[in-house]
């Protein structure tokens, strides 16, 4: 078994990837995006930090957290996010017979994959690289041709608080105003 370790950073940003078992589209029905949130804000009220920005597609979800100072235990929170998601579903989700042994053992049902992906952001221009390829997610995966037309985002917050104008990363007109490059978004020509 590879040695995994995770770098924690008390009071710090977080970018996180969570992606469903077998890439599902667990989040292509608004039910289970209420259950989502609903399970987030359980994970706040029991262990504070805030949601920066957040993007959920049908098949995984990108967040950005700002932990309390002193605290760096995101993966705590991933956890019991995960658990309380998994149980809103009654069942519905459960444990297959087919499950391989590994995942029997640990006794996990078919709707997360095991581990999630973290970055933790270093300085402010990383956390507007992140911020932006969060909101640009949807597009980049072909969901929409514009950022505002994706309804499960922070970015219309991001609008009203003035860091994009509505018009960020529009192609509405035709023109693409961003590209990627591997998995960095950069700004067209």
């Amino acid at each position: 078994m590879p040695d995994y370790r995770r770098a924690y950073t008390p009071g710090g940003a977080i970018f996180l990837t969570l992606v469903t078992f077998n890439r599902r589209p667990i989040f292509a029905e608004p039910d289970n995006i209420e259950r989502l949130r609903q399970a987030a804000t359980t994970v706040k009220a029991e262990m504070p930090f805030d949601i920066t920005a957040a993007v959920v597609l049908p098949d995984h979800i990108h967040f950005v957290w700002a932990l309390p100072q002193g605290d760096g235990n995101y993966s705590k929170r991933v956890g019991r996010l995960k658990v309380l998601f998994t149980r809103s579903l009654n069942g519905s989700c459960a444990l297959p017979q087919d499950v391989c042994i590994s995942r029997q053992r640990q006794r996990e049902s078919d709707v997360w994959q095991r581990r999630f992906w973290e970055h933790t952001i270093r300085d402010e221009a990383d956390w507007v690289g992140h911020v932006n390829y969060l909101h640009y997610n949807p597009v980049k995966h072909g969901l929409v041709e514009c950022p505002h037309q994706w309804e499960f985002s922070s970015f219309r917050q991001f609008v009203r608080e003035g860091f994009y104008g509505e018009d960020w990363g529009c192609q509405c007109e035709g023109e693409a105003a961003f590209e990627f490059k591997g998995e960095e978004l950069v700004v067209g020509e």
